[in-house]
C-alpha cells in the first residue's frame, strides 16, 4: 500500500512560481514511477508529468515543457514539481499518481493508477 499526500498549492500571479510536493508512505516508493495530474474545473483529469521510479527518466505534457520541473527524493519517499512561469490555464487541482508501470503513468488509462493522492489546489491570477 501506498499513501500520498500532496502539499504545496496556493494563488499565485500569472508569471510566478510554486513547489509542489508529494510525500508517500510505503517501504515500496521507490519502485514506483510517479506521476502529477491536474483537472482544471469543468475539465477532466490530465496529465502533467512523470518521473521514472529511478529518476532518470522524465515525461512532460506539451502544455509545461520549459516551465514545469519533476524530481524525487527516493530518500525522502517525495516526489516534486516544480512550477515556473505560472499560466491562468495553469489553474487546477493537481494530483499525485503512483503507478508499477511507465506506460501506464505516462499513457493511462488515467483511471488505472494504483494510486492517487487527494490533490492541492494551484491558483494562477491574472
Amino acid at each position: 500500500q501506498v499513501q500520498l499526500v500532496e502539499s504545496g498549492g496556493g494563488l499565485v500571479q500569472a508569471g510566478g512560481s510554486l513547489r509542489l510536493s508529494c510525500a508517500a508512505s510505503g517501504r515500496t516508493f521507490s519502485t514506483y514511477a510517479m506521476g502529477w495530474f491536474r483537472q482544471a474545473p469543468g475539465k477532466e483529469r490530465e496529465f502533467v508529468a512523470a518521473i521514472r521510479f529511478s529518476g532518470t527518466n522524465t515525461h512532460y505534457a506539451n502544455s509545461v515543457k520549459g516551465r514545469f520541473t519533476i524530481s524525487r527524493d527516493n530518500a525522502k519517499n517525495s516526489v516534486y514539481l516544480q512550477m515556473n512561469s505560472l499560466k491562468p490555464e495553469d489553474t487546477a487541482v493537481y494530483y499525485c499518481a503512483a503507478d508499477l508501470y511507465w506506460g501506464v503513468i505516462t499513457r493511462g488509462p488515467i483511471d488505472a493508477m494504483d494510486y492517487w493522492g487527494k490533490g492541492t489546489l494551484v491558483t494562477v491570477s491574472a
